[in-house]
């Protein structure tokens, strides 16, 4: 937390400034006439009421030092939203195997995984964990010689040094919801629960919940032989699947949830909810075989069929019965960059110092002692709310339809020779594949990541632009043409998506504080035509809602599709190949039929920077 003090706020843009980004980003999606209604009513909001609007939300920002303009709004976004949280709200992680066979062992990899996991959250509670630090010029300012400067500084100037490096340090308030963390469903708004005195992680396997304390009271962290004999204990005894899995109720809709669970709140098993909301973390030991088809380990990292799942704790570990290891995490306590530093830094150091191995041989423990089973009581209203979240969710999952696609011609490197963002170039395959497959553009979300602000979260780039939709018409348009011209249109347009990354990463995007200024007025009672406009809502409703994580140890990363009729791409750039994972609902898009158009786009990319 050393530069946490001085961090910078993040700033609330000019209005005349998210005005004008604010039509630039609609003028791609809207016809004429409607855009030229729009342009008055955004002319009408600047002369009227948007000015007061700005003023309100400056002096509520103003009196709030310790925190962003968005932090609570955001949060509350996510807590109030009463749609089920997996596929539509938790994304999925999955690690690279470990390098040395034999630690691929589910018992070992668990173990070694939940270790390197308890150091982590140990060297974060000590405030030894290294700050996360945004490096323009990592050869110049990550050395020995930065951490010297900035570590000597005080806290309240320590950015400033940093700065002086060309670096910048990120916000880390995110983390502590890291660990012994829940959301708890609520009528009509739920709320987030974090009890650090715990000392148990969660364990599931076939839908049944136990408890293992992995610390001692002094808060040492348990003889890792001992942590690897109980997990072999669960593995070998529970056998027989839950009858009535009383996870699977975190698959439902919040206020159903909500209802579900205070009723088993007033049938005695209040303790064993508390236990699971507290514990550490959930450590999840699945049935599932190893196996390299993609769809199959997507499906079961992403949604599995939700019955020995968690999906409110703030995280699952989840390994299964060939070692394959990753993350299911909840979304509204924390974004993608809290949760990858703790991926790569636990995959590091679980594989690089593991704590068992293959061969030890098992010391004199007691795991049917230390091992408690949290068995819920449950009467037939209870048992009739678990098989209705049961049905209604197989239904979701066979109606979600996941495609894995590599492009092998070409990745970073070609990108770099012509100076044209790699990033640019699969958020443009986006835009040509949907106006090859629908014949036009559509609200496009890619996340960008405000960390390096005070409490700042994230803010939406808008990929689809005027250059980017003149480039797909014209290439969609099929008659020859000249492949200098196109290159230089692919140049300017990735020009123009890069300044919108940096200004997004700045503060400087429109969404956040269109939204802000929205939920004011909502609150004032006087809504402004601009934010009644269907257009407002249509630019809000992401029918392709797109994102990034690149990493070493991150074998594959998705999410579901933010809406129905929408598509959620998770999509990785390597110096040579492209890859991206694409999920939709088969009954209202066409999951193949947009890979086949993307595939067509890569390869007209590939021939004009080739």
């Amino acid at each position: 937390m050393h530069f946490q003090p001085s961090l910078p706020r993040l700033p609330i843009p000019e209005l005349q400034k998210t005005c004008e980004r604010y039509l630039r980003a609609q003028k791609p999606l809207l016809s004429e006439p409607h855009y030229s209604s729009l342009e008055k009513m955004v002319k009408q909001f600047l002369a009227t009421s948007g000015p007061q609007l700005q003023k309100e939300l400056k002096a509520i920002d103003a009196v709030n030092k310790h925190t962003s303009y968005i932090s609570e709004p955001w949060f509350d976004l996510y807590l109030k939203d009463r749609k089920p949280i997996p596929i539509n709200y938790n994304p999925f992680l999955v690690f690279v195997n470990d390098p040395k066979e034999g630690y691929n062992d589910q018992s070992i990899r668990a173990t070694n995984l939940v270790i390197s996991s308890l150091r982590f959250m140990k060297s974060l509670r000590a405030n030894l964990l290294e700050p996360e630090v945004f490096h323009l010029n990592p050869k110049k300012s990550d050395t020995q010689l930065f951490r010297t400067v900035t570590g000597m500084l005080p806290s309240s100037l320590s950015w400033y040094g940093a700065y002086l490096f060309k670096a910048y340090p990120l916000d880390m308030s995110q983390y502590e919801n890291l660990f012994n963390t829940s959301r708890i469903p609520e009528l009509n708004k739920d709320r987030l629960y974090h009890d650090s005195s715990r000392k148990h992680i969660l364990i599931m396997k076939g839908g049944n919940l136990f408890s293992l304390n992995v610390l001692d009271e002094s808060g040492t962290i348990i003889d890792p032989q001992t942590l690897l004999i109980c997990i072999r204990f669960i593995l070998k005894h529970c056998t027989k699947k839950a009858e009535h899995p009383v996870g699977v109720l975190t698959t439902e809709n919040r206020d159903q949830w909500a209802i579900a669970r205070k009723h088993l709140e007033s049938i005695g098993n209040i303790d064993h909810l508390k236990s699971i909301d507290g514990s550490l973390f959930n450590l999840v030991l699945d049935d599932v075989e190893p196996t390299t088809e993609w769809k199959t380990v997507i499906r079961q990292f992403l949604h599995s069929d939700g019955r020995n799942r968690w999906f409110d704790k703030s995280f699952s570990l989840i390994v299964n019965k060939g070692g394959m290891a990753g993350l299911n995490f909840e979304h509204s306590w924390g974004d993608g960059i809290a949760v990858l530093r703790y991926f790569e830094n636990i995959y590091k150091d679980s594989t690089q110092k593991p704590c068992v191995h293959p061969g030890n041989v098992d010391h004199n423990c007691t795991p049917e002692q230390l091992v408690k089973s949290l068995e819920f009581k449950l009467d037939d209203k209870a048992k009739a709310f678990i098989s209705e979240a049961d049905k209604k969710y197989d239904k979701t999952c066979k109606s979600l339809d996941v495609q894995v696609y590599e492009f092998n011609h070409f990745g970073k490197k070609l990108c770099k020779v012509r100076k044209i963002s790699p990033d640019y170039i699969m958020q443009l395959a986006f835009q040509i594949a949907h106006d090859k497959l629908m014949g036009k553009q559509v609200a496009t979300y890619e996340s960008c990541s405000t960390a390096a602000f005070k409490h700042g979260r994230t803010e939406t780039v808008r990929p689809c632009t005027v250059e980017t939709k003149a480039f797909c018409k014209l290439l969609n348009a099929g008659n020859e043409k000249n492949i200098l011209v196109l290159r230089e249109m692919i140049k300017k347009c990735s020009e123009i998506h890069g300044q919108l990354i940096k200004e997004a990463a700045m503060g400087q995007g429109f969404d956040r504080h269109m939204f802000a200024l929205n939920l004011l007025a909502q609150k004032n009672g006087n809504i402004p035509d601009v934010f009644v406009d269907p257009s407002y809502a249509t630019i809000n409703h992401n029918i392709l809602s797109t994102s990034t994580l690149n990493s070493d140890v991150l074998l594959l990363g998705a999410f579901g599709p933010v809406v129905e009729d929408g598509y959620g791409i998770g999509y990785s750039i390597w110096n040579e190949r492209l890859g991206s994972i694409v999920t939709n609902y088969s009954h209202s898009t066409d999951g193949e039929g947009f890979i086949a158009c993307m595939e067509g786009a890569l390869n007209e990319i590939y021939k004009i920077l080739q």
